[in-house]
């Protein structure tokens, strides 16, 4: 029998590939000697999941930022090896790292989607990079870290990742765990996933506060709303429009709308 052949675009060409973005959360409560530990115990953290895991981070496109990493990895990667066990074994190695009693404590905010992504000249260009820049600073993602106070890791998914991949529930994944948000931060607008490990949907979805008043216009009238789209594509709400408050189905927060929704 003959092998098949997969195609694989030339280089330099856009293709479908994971991105992550991994951010130490309020990083700059560190002083400088500090940072320098944490930039160096991420890096750490990081490799050691990956070789856990079996994947070879000599292979990601990586651009370090800091208190953040940004990642395109090879085409051939398997998206439930980043989604089940790179997760597990990221959380075991944070877990370790702030069990040590000298150590300043760290706590990370993880975001994965798949997509275009090509070379650029001050790194990657594409749908893809640009909603995982947005998925990791998410305002439920940050609500969430700062509400589940014993949690050293939380992690969103795309919808494509989370329809594609997580509901397939292989590899030890188990789509009931995570908590749909709507996400908008500057121009990008979608829905994404977010699982916080060793914590319940349920919890999650208590850190959104129970209520957000809506601020007046100047003249008194009803506040207005922030039109959101109605469905999603490739994980990107696109298409027709509503006005007023969205709410995300059974599974998920209220969307956030009105002045600030970006903040």
């Amino acid at each position: 029998m003959n092998e098949i052949s997969l195609y694989r675009p030339p280089d330099g060409l856009p293709s479908c590939r994971l991105c992550l973005a991994v951010d130490v959360e309020q990083y700059s409560r560190f002083d400088t000697r500090t940072q320098s530990a944490v930039q160096a115990d991420l890096v750490r953290m990081l490799d050691e999941a990956a070789a856990a895991t079996g994947l070879d981070r000599t292979t990601w496109a990586r651009q370090p930022q800091g208190d953040m990493e940004f990642a395109v990895l090879p085409e051939t990667t398997p998206e439930t090896s980043v989604l089940g066990p790179f997760v597990h074994h990221l959380g075991a190695r944070l877990a370790d790292r702030n069990a040590r009693s000298a150590a300043p404590r760290v706590r990370l905010r993880l975001a994965v989607d798949i997509g275009v992504a090509a070379d650029a000249a001050l790194g990657h260009a594409g749908p893809a990079p640009v909603a995982v820049a947005r998925y990791v600073n998410a305002y439920q993602l940050k609500e969430a870290l700062a509400a589940l106070t014993t949690a050293d890791l939380a992690v969103i998914v795309s919808d494509r990742l989370y329809q594609d991949v997580v509901r397939s529930g292989l590899v030890g994944l188990d789509p009931a765990q995570y908590v749909r948000v709507h996400v908008q931060v500057k121009e990008f607008g979608g829905y994404g996933w977010i699982r916080v490990p060793g914590h319940t949907p349920d919890e999650v979805r208590r850190c959104e506060p129970a209520a957000r008043e809506p601020r007046s216009s100047p003249e008194g009238s009803a506040p207005s709303r922030t039109p959101l789209s109605q469905h999603v594509h490739h994980g990107v709400a696109v298409g027709g429009n509503v006005s007023g408050a969205l709410t995300v189905g059974p599974y998920g927060w209220p969307a956030r709308t009105g002045p600030g929704a970006a903040e």
